[in-house]
């Protein structure tokens, strides 16, 4: 099991679930969310240069403010909701980075020609034929293909070579 993979599922996961989680606390309410931040700055702010009596009074704006901006009942009934949508985005990472790691090397650009022109020919061609079709030169295109030929990719069929 690669580390990086699991570490990498588990912050994905969490991070998700928390978000989840911040979302129904606030039931999506943005504009309340920065209301009660600006409300906060502003209490700082009075903290250094207002009144006991103004500060007593702010603070309790703020609070009555965040009350009315979050609901935790709402929140601790709906986290078993939260951590659902955390474990999908966990499988979906899990899954992504499995495929990558799981997935069969490319073949590289010379074999690709090769395939390409196979292909277009309805899968036989000659020598000739690869240096004509492909930007491969006489000598790149016999390497290409005694390569796929020990690959068993290709089958020598006269002058001509198939596909396996």
């Amino acid at each position: 099991m690669n580390v990086q993979r699991l570490a990498l599922t588990f912050i994905a996961g969490c991070s998700a679930a928390l978000i989840a989680y911040g979302a129904v606390f606030v039931r999506g309410d943005l504009g309340g969310v920065f209301a009660y931040l600006r409300a906060r700055g502003a209490l700082r702010r009075l903290r250094e240069s207002g009144t006991q009596a103004q500060t007593e009074e702010a603070q309790r704006q703020l609070q009555a403010l965040g009350r009315q901006v979050g609901d935790p009942a709402l929140a601790e009934s709906l986290i078993p909701l939260a951590l659902l949508i955390g474990l999908v985005v966990g499988v979906l990472v899990w899954r992504s980075f499995g495929r990558r790691l799981s997935a069969t090397p490319r073949l590289d650009v010379q074999e690709r020609m090769v395939y390409r022109l196979a292909h277009r020919r309805g899968g036989r061609f000659t020598l000739d034929d690869l240096r004509a079709g492909s930007p491969l030169n006489e000598a790149q295109a016999q390497a290409v293909t005694a390569r796929m030929l020990d690959l068993g990719r290709l089958v020598r069929d006269g002058d001509a070579f198939r596909l396996a």
